[in-house]
């Protein structure tokens, strides 16, 4: 099982890979067609509170990290994420945050794999 994540605005390399959009709104500038989704599932993102809160702030991703992490603990879009991380060979979390390191599908990817890791 392999996790990767990648921003949506980019060009894929390859379309190997179950590509899911983890973001709350559709990218801008993105057609579905450009998008080569898989699936969307919004309901994964970070609330509309959350996210706005944190704003892409890098000096408030650690605390973003511990309140999504919390949200995701009884969130039954997660569990179809993890699902569907135990199925695909590879899974490809998009987002579309400039920011690579600082983003929501940071944290998904983290705690898919360490989720993954206690199921085994």
């Amino acid at each position: 099982m392999q996790i990767r994540i990648a921003r949506i605005y980019q060009q894929p390399a390859d379309l190997t890979g179950y590509r899911v959009l983890v973001d709350r709104l559709w990218p801008r500038g993105i057609s579905k067609a450009k998008a080569h989704l898989d699936q969307w599932l919004k309901e994964v993102a970070p609330s509309n509170e959350l996210r706005k809160w944190f704003a892409h702030d890098p000096a408030k991703f650690a605390d973003f990290k511990v309140r999504y992490q919390a949200e995701l603990a009884d969130n039954p879009a997660y569990q179809e994420l993890l699902a569907m991380a135990q199925q695909q060979a590879c899974l490809i979390l998009l987002y579309s945050a400039k920011d690579e390191l600082h983003n929501q599908a940071v944290v998904l990817q983290e705690k898919l794999l360490a989720d993954s890791d206690a199921n085994h």
